[in-house]
């Protein structure tokens, strides 16, 4: 049986995620200092996941390219 094209992944998950493992949980809190190791690794705290947008640069004209020599 073959696997319809929807459902392939091409590069890994391309997208933002907004759910974290429990162990990067544990790495952000521990990053962030709010991790000891009494901490019991069930019922962590959520974690906002930001997501990192970058704007395209706009291209600028160079309007002193019309040199004559």
């Amino acid at each position: 049986m073959t696997i319809d094209k929807s459902l392939k992944i091409r590069k890994g998950v391309s997208r933002s995620r907004n759910v974290l493992t429990r162990v990067e949980r544990i790495e952000k809190m521990q990053s962030q200092d709010r991790w000891t190791d009494e901490t019991s690794p069930f019922a962590l705290p959520k974690i906002r996941v930001y997501k990192v947008v970058l704007k395209k640069k706009k291209k600028v004209k160079d309007e002193g390219g019309d040199e004559k020599k």
